[in-house]
């Protein structure tokens, strides 16, 4: 049937950078609305919907090592930053209806849940938004590859990777006018090409699952929708 979905289980990955809006830091009230609109409309799809935020709109840990702090403590901080964003959708989603849990690799029991595997999917078979923060509890894993373990273990069928561009390019299309834009790719062509789509321990990890991931642009109003609804939109990874 048309506009039916073309999954039945997502988890989205968005970057922390997208909350903050056009302030550049911080999280913006109107933009963090709008997402979490969209992310509520897809679950009222029926699908089963997770999310992982990054933290670098308040603190990014690989900048914080650059400067000279311990990269575990620098890494911590940026895991604390990811469950204020988490905290911050939830808020959102919650205003719109939308019944929600945040998950924490991290314990934080006045917060959060602590992540455990199969309540979390207990959490998803009941409709419920499921918002999984701190990363991996783990320095020196990103939140790419925190998303990449955790739709791995949940069983989400695809990873829908948020952005600010309308898909993978050879090169930085803002920098590049002929700049070319990929329809698809193998997880090894983003590897041996060194694209930027996730870092190279996420997408080892989805190849080794055979987990596909569509890169999209999270500006666009309702490309979440589109993407679940299986439109032919972004970038789509997966093995050739």
């Amino acid at each position: 049937m048309a506009g039916e979905p073309a999954y039945k289980s997502v988890l989205i990955k968005l970057s922390g950078e997208m909350l903050a809006g056009t302030a550049g830091s911080g999280v913006d009230q109107e933009t963090l609305g709008r997402f979490a609109q969209e992310v509520f409309e897809v679950s009222q799809m029926g699908v089963q919907v997770s999310v992982v935020i990054g933290g670098g709109n308040i603190f990014r840990g690989l900048a914080g090592a650059a400067k000279g702090m311990d990269r575990t403590s620098a890494d911590h901080m940026g895991m604390l930053a990811t469950v204020i964003n988490a905290l911050a959708m939830q808020d959102a989603l919650e205003r719109l209806g939308c019944y929600t849990r945040v998950m924490s690799a991290i314990e934080m029991h006045q917060i959060s849940e602590p992540y455990i595997r199969r309540r979390a999917t207990r959490h998803l078979e009941k409709g419920r938004v499921v918002l999984f923060a701190a990363g991996t509890g783990n320095p020196y894993f990103s939140t790419d590859t925190a998303a990449a373990l955790r739709a791995a273990e949940i069983h989400a069928e695809v990873i829908l990777k948020a952005t600010k561009v309308d898909g993978v390019y050879d090169k930085d299309p803002n920098l590049y006018d002929d700049a070319v834009r990929f329809d698809s790719l193998t997880y090894l062509d983003v590897l041996n090409r060194g694209l930027k789509v996730m870092d190279a321990t996420a997408v080892s990890l989805c190849m080794d699952n055979n987990l596909p991931i569509v890169v999209f642009d999270m500006h666009q109003a309702g490309n979440i929708a589109r993407v679940v609804r299986g439109e032919k939109i972004g970038t789509r990874v997966e093995n050739g």
